[in-house]
């Protein structure tokens, strides 16, 4: 993960070396937030992750940027918030801690726009916000946000509606083409097979260690494909308890996962660091990994289990379902 003070210096660094590269500025204030961290990345997986310093309530974020970007921004309550960035373009966001949908991003039409639909949904329940996001998808289909709208509300949820969001991205995609949502509406409409007592689809990868990773290789008597990323704290924890799983129960348990790190080289050191024996593909590609794509993997965490035949079991568990399946699927 990088930190906020080398990458000021690098920018100070390409500043004074002449560059006419102008930059994106986040600056706010939270109330209740008095010091603390935050994360930001960019959306389509042209920026990393940051660290940025929350100070009295305060953090500004300064980045060198070319072309437009949706960023998040996110809290360590795992809460988020969609911020748009243009070259050169200084964006004030004001808000409380306890009341994050009700922030105000000003500066940028587009961000102005959101900040209104989130602070009249505010106080919403998540069946009422999944149909409004629906009708603003539909009204707007061409906004910077309607890819992370779908992805919020119909991929990375407890009940993912791909047909749903199979169908609002063909409107966006109509609205705005681009490559990048015409993959997203594959992957959707290939997704709808990922379901208990289907087979694992046939995959072949490589890991960070450049060792050849086949479905084939999955015929333990329980195996576990697994998704992970530094950025979701959720998803860490759940690897160091399948750490735990594995050495409890050995050959018996298979487990394979994928990092969405953009930086393979962080993913392998942290590998290392926490001794890391199965393997784990990574390529920098964070949500275009096509083993994403062919698994019907969606999420962060998400997860596969399959028998010794490639049967799925279960999938999409969550960090206290997956342990207590696989003891219950192991008995000692």
């Amino acid at each position: 993960m990088k930190r906020v003070l080398p990458f000021c210096l690098l920018v100070v660094f390409l500043l004074g070396c002449g560059g006419d590269r102008q930059n994106f500025v986040m600056e706010g204030v939270f109330k209740g937030f008095n010091q603390g961290e935050l994360y930001i990345y960019g959306f389509d997986g042209s920026h990393q992750l940051d660290t940025v310093a929350v100070v009295k309530g305060r953090f500004r974020y300064d980045i060198p940027l070319e072309d437009t970007t949706l960023f998040v921004m996110v809290f360590p309550n795992y809460s988020e918030l969609p911020v748009l960035g243009i070259k050169g373009a200084t964006v004030k966001v004001e808000g409380d801690a306890s009341h994050l949908r009700e922030t105000k991003i000003k500066e940028i039409k587009e961000n102005e726009h959101m900040t209104n639909f989130r602070r009249n949904t505010s106080g919403k329940t998540p069946p009422e916000m999944v149909g409004l996001v629906a009708e603003f998808i539909k009204e707007h289909p061409a906004s910077p946000f309607a890819p992370y709208l779908v992805r919020k509300y119909f991929v990375q949820t407890a009940q993912p509606d791909y047909q749903k969001a199979a169908e609002l991205l063909k409107a966006i995609q109509k609205a705005k083409p681009n490559t990048r949502t015409l993959k997203a509406i594959r992957q959707m409409e290939g997704l709808t097979v990922l379901k208990d007592g289907g087979m694992l689809p046939s995959f072949t990868a490589t890991d960070i260690n450049g060792r050849m990773v086949k479905s084939s290789d999955l015929n333990a008597k329980v195996n576990v494909i697994t998704v992970w990323a530094d950025w979701s704290f959720e998803s860490t924890g759940l690897q160091q308890r399948l750490q735990a799983a594995q050495r409890k129960f050995g050959d018996d348990l298979k487990v394979v996962s994928i990092c969405l790190n953009a930086d393979v080289r962080a993913c392998r050191r942290k590998m290392q660091h926490d001794s890391v024996k199965w393997s784990t593909i990574c390529d920098g590609r964070m949500w275009d990994t096509p083993l994403l794509q062919k698994t019907g993997l969606s999420n962060v965490p998400d997860n596969i289990i399959t028998d010794s035949k490639g049967k799925i079991i279960a999938h999409s568990l969550n960090s206290g379902e997956l342990i207590p399946k696989i003891e219950e699927l192991l008995p000692r």
